[in-house]
């Protein structure tokens, strides 16, 4: 039975990517996880052995486990899905954490610091991987992307005497099921590996709550005498918002240790909440993200972050957090900047340059 390492080596890989990512596209591309490895653009056009060579070659170069590169050789478009889904997380994750001292910072050393401990952090970077992994495996196979699956094709809504299925739903039972078998299954034991897969699932829960239904009307002058629906995901953007909610209300978890046997024990539910009676998971039954330990300040430069000296802040909204009352340095600078754009017909877009000064903020070191 596998525990929660195949889903802390996946994200050890997966978040060592750069905001360069987002600005290529990745039909086109393919990319290490570990954001080391040279960039390789592949034909996008190939003879069916070369195809299938290129793809295994793709899931090599992602630096996975061997069942997770198993699973990845299975269908030509796991690999471009992967690397979407690494790129979608990592930018999301450091812009909902951009007005904070940890502004998901995860660059070498801290990374692989950062996943060996159960702090808060850990537990957003855990759910925030799993929800984009499932959310870009669902997009993939509404889109065509994937051999192995293909719309949501099983609709289980009400009144559906008023509305026909169709469209073309995001297949979301086919991306959680591969999901929880890419990150790996939960293990009984092992203390760690049941708060993170906790937090996995947490984060595919979150996908499966903002599942919206999607309908166009059919009849005679608009009446929609028929509809028809189609299940859609909630934009990313906003399952990163309530990610970062539950993030900042995180359960705090503890655990009880065998001195004989130095074994852990098991995890004591937060107070006000108890676990249910003669459950085998000491786990307390809560939606909410759980971390074991308490996170570091992120002020100073350390093992899990580069500190806030010389950070940009905002003086009327967080300078005062972020530079940790050390203070703030304030820069004047002019910039020059497109303003007044108009539409033209047809197709272009005009805009005057407008030169203005500006004061930009930093912390003291």
């Amino acid at each position: 039975m596998l525990d929660g390492s195949l889903l802390a080596r996946w994200l050890a890989a997966a978040f060592g990517l750069t905001l360069l990512l987002a600005a290529l596209r990745p039909s086109a591309a393919y990319f290490g996880l570990t954001g080391s490895e040279p960039l390789t653009i592949l034909p996008l056009t190939l003879e069916p052995e070369a195809a299938a060579q290129a793809h295994y070659k793709a899931c090599d170069r992602l630096k996975l486990e061997r069942k997770q590169r198993r699973m990845c050789r299975r269908d030509p478009g796991v690999a471009e899905t992967l690397v979407e889904a690494v790129s979608m997380s990592a930018l999301e994750c450091q812009y909902q954490f951009r007005f904070e001292r940890w502004n998901c910072t995860l660059e070498g050393r801290y990374r692989a610091s950062l996943l060996k401990r159960g702090f808060k952090e850990t537990a957003f970077l855990y759910a925030i991987s799993s929800a984009g992994l499932t959310h870009a495996l669902a997009k993939a196979c509404s889109a065509g992307r994937m051999e192995r699956c293909t719309c949501d094709e099983a609709p289980d809504l009400e009144n559906r005497e008023a509305w026909q299925w169709g469209g073309c739903g995001d297949n979301l039972k086919y991306s959680s099921k591969f999901v929880k078998e890419f990150l790996g299954r939960r293990s009984s034991k092992d203390l760690r590996a049941r708060v993170d897969f906790h937090n996995n699932l947490v984060g595919v829960k979150v996908i499966k709550a903002g599942v919206e239904t999607t309908c166009k009307c059919h009849g005679v002058s608009g009446s929609c005498t028929v509809r028809t629906c189609w299940r859609q995901l909630a934009p990313f953007h906003e399952v990163g918002k309530h990610l970062k909610h539950k993030y900042e209300t995180a359960l705090k978890v503890g655990s009880t240790t065998n001195e004989a046997t130095g074994e852990a024990g098991a995890i004591s539910p937060p107070r006000g909440r108890a676990s249910g009676v003669g459950s085998a998971d000491p786990l307390p039954r809560t939606p909410e993200l759980v971390h074991l330990d308490d996170s570091p300040s992120f002020c100073l430069a350390g093992r899990f972050s580069p500190g806030t000296a010389g950070r940009r802040c905002h003086r009327e909204k967080n300078c005062e957090s972020i530079c940790c009352g050390r203070g703030h340095n304030t820069q004047s600078r002019v910039v020059t900047r497109p303003c007044q754009c108009q539409v033209r017909w047809c197709c272009y877009v005009e805009c005057r340059q407008c030169t203005q000064r500006e004061e930009v903020y930093t912390c003291k070191g």
